[in-house]
């Protein structure tokens, strides 16, 4: 049967799929707009089973805070290449999954990944993406956290975010900086106390084997490697971080020196590239 242009036109609006695509649709579906909508969508899954193996590397990672600044999210939606991620198609894409998110505050990955906008889940949106561009579209990343004040920073890149929550409200700046240490620094935890045993035990592992390596004698190898999970407290733990914008004080300091109450009580940070 004979496709009319404006058909295509409608198509298009409906799903986002290409001019092509939407012809050879709704020829195969003998102009029944529903098939041919289905049609748009199989072929998305089936180019997301194809391309199932494939890396994404390269995508949108977006932090988002609730109007009332006690929950923030963080989504991590990724694609193949750099030349899709820069596509305001995928950008427009990742930001209504991020809306949805931060809007409905699900509690995985795979139940935002059910959750809906209009008439499409969040995987559907994502498959029918895959489709659009040839390139493998994963929802790569979810996580919320919650406290009497959070603040996020997503960095100049689109590929890496962090957001960071407090027991009490602080200066917006203040608590912008703090999510900036977390983003630039990567710490492992907010200080010692939180520290994870397994990582307490490798840093430990690592000091005594340098000691033992060095020739130092067996008594004082447990206080070599005390005194080396003490160094990696110092580099790797927020709170005793050196603060980004002035050195010669550490995170610790830089808050108390702006509210002595205020406490952090946790981040969250993802980067596409890591």
């Amino acid at each position: 049967m004979e496709i009319k242009v404006a058909d295509i036109a409608k198509l298009r609006k409906m799903t986002g799929a290409g001019m092509m695509d939407c012809k050879n649709a709704l020829s195969e579906a003998n102009g029944d707009f529903d098939r041919a909508q289905e049609i748009i969508r199989e072929k998305g899954k089936l180019v997301a089973a194809k391309r199932a193996d494939r890396e994404t590397t390269e995508g949108s990672v977006i932090a988002k805070i609730t109007a009332d600044k006690r929950t923030g999210i963080i989504v991590g939606i990724g694609c193949e290449t750099d030349f899709v991620s820069k596509n305001q198609e995928f950008q427009n894409m990742a930001n209504t999954i991020a809306e949805v998110a931060v809007n409905q505050l699900p509690s995985d990955a795979e139940a935002l990944k059910t959750l809906k906008t209009g008439d499409e889940s969040v995987e559907n949106i994502i498959t029918q993406q895959t489709g659009k561009t040839g390139e493998k579209h994963q929802l790569c990343y979810y996580s919320q956290i919650k406290g009497e004040y959070v603040s996020g920073y997503i960095h100049m890149t689109g590929k890496l975010a962090s957001i960071v929550a407090f027991s009490k409200v602080i200066d917006a700046e203040v608590a912008k900086e703090i999510a900036m240490q977390v983003a630039a620094m990567n710490p492992v935890s907010v200080s010692e106390d939180d520290c994870p045993a397994e990582i307490k035990e490798r840093e430990l592992k690592i000091g005594r084997e340098k000691a033992i390596m060095e020739g130092k004698p067996e008594n004082i190898v447990d206080r070599i490697a005390a005194g080396n999970l003490n160094k990696f407290y110092k580099e790797s733990t927020l709170l005793n971080q050196a603060f980004i914008k002035d050195a010669k004080q550490t995170v610790a300091d830089y808050i108390k020196s702006i509210d002595k109450d205020v406490k952090v009580l946790g981040f969250i940070r993802f980067s596409l590239s890591d």
